[in-house]
């Protein structure tokens, strides 16, 4: 599977769980940290829990494992790194703190509408 269509994939899973504000953050020539970043809000803890483990298990169906996540002790901001791409999962307050829309602002961002 091509990595725009997994991207594109990922965006839907998040708005399957009723995640808000997705957006593809394309950093490719920005940073050598990764090729697109891929973020959401959640408007609780059950529900970031929810879309991390959509996103995991119907990623793992097609043998594409994370090779790290970080914050689901916490549920604040979870990170699943899947080194190309790296989703981010936010509570509201988290995401309005870091603002990622302004820290990659030279970035193409595309939301993504439901």
């Amino acid at each position: 599977m091509n990595e725009k269509k997994i991207i594109n994939e990922i965006s839907q899973l998040m708005l399957d769980k009723k995640a808000l504000d997705v957006k593809i953050i394309n950093v490719i020539g920005l940073t050598s940290l990764t090729d697109y970043f891929i973020i959401c809000t959640s408007e609780s803890d059950p529900q970031t829990r929810a879309i991390f483990n959509h996103i995991k298990d119907s990623l793992t169906e097609k043998a594409i494992k994370p090779w790290k996540t970080e914050g689901y002790e916490y549920l604040q901001w979870v990170i699943m790194d899947y080194i190309n791409f790296v989703i981010h999962i936010f509570n509201k307050k988290t995401r309005s703190y870091y603002d990622f829309e302004r820290l990659w602002g030279d970035a193409n961002i595309i939301k993504i509408k439901k």
